[in-house]
């Protein structure tokens, strides 16, 4: 609880400053974190996609878009 009350106090730097270290320290640890069985269903589809042919892909200004109307999210 401590750290979030912190975390309130930092700027936006200081916080984007503090996510690279956190993710650079992930990084390092791959090996300790448990990929969930789901996941891995899901990378076997979609590596069977590929592998058939049936595989979509979007540009990413097109997948934006879709992510925006997914959202609701107003372009401005």
């Amino acid at each position: 609880m401590g750290a979030a009350l912190q975390v309130d106090k930092m700027s936006l730097a200081e916080k984007l400053e503090t996510m690279e270290m956190l993710w650079d320290n992930l990084s390092h640890h791959v090996q300790d974190v448990a990929v969930p069985e789901w996941h891995t269903e899901v990378l076997a589809a979609r590596e069977a996609d590929l592998a058939d042919g049936t595989a979509r892909f979007d540009d990413w200004e097109t997948a934006k878009e879709m992510i925006r109307k997914v959202l609701g999210v107003c372009r401005t």
